[in-house]
């Protein structure tokens, strides 16, 4: 049951996040870039097992925690990440405001601490399986950063 909750939240999650992205549009193409990004495609290479291990996480901990106090506690770490997580491409995307998008990133950074330790004091496995997660949004955070320096006009 945990399991299934937890993929299921996240699989809303990426569908919700999804919606707002449309990497081929004009707004998006217009853009510069650092030459570092990564090509498109790899981002769908990379959340994938990203947000298998999120789920995984999850619902290892959520079975894990000690009494139904910690488990609140826990699953409102999740929810509030992915509500976050998603968030970012509402924000870059869907307001095509790159500077959103960075405040976005940087509270899901926030968020992905917090979720991460919260996770830690219950199973100790599941919040290191978050850690590649966490490596990602913030190179996530310094791509969206160098994409508003290189579109803020002075």
């Amino acid at each position: 049951m945990r399991y299934g909750a937890s993929a299921v939240a996240v699989a809303a999650t990426a569908v919700a996040g999804a919606g707002a992205v449309d990497a081929d549009s004009a707004w998006y193409r217009s853009l510069r870039k650092p030459v570092w990004q990564p090509p498109s495609w790899a981002f769908g290479v990379v959340w994938t097992p990203l947000y298998a291990t999120i789920a995984y996480a999850a619902g290892h901990a959520l079975g894990t925690a000690p009494d139904r106090r910690e488990r609140t506690r826990l699953a409102t770490s999740v929810a509030v990440n992915l509500a976050v997580n998603a968030g970012w491409n509402w924000l870059f995307f869907g307001l095509r405001n790159p500077k959103a998008g960075l405040a976005g990133t940087l509270l899901l950074n926030l968020s992905n601490a917090q979720l991460i330790h919260r996770t830690a004091r219950t199973d100790a496995a599941a919040a290191r399986a978050l850690l590649p997660y966490a490596g990602w949004c913030a190179f996530a955070t310094a791509l969206n950063a160098s994409l508003v320096r290189k579109n803020t006009t002075r």
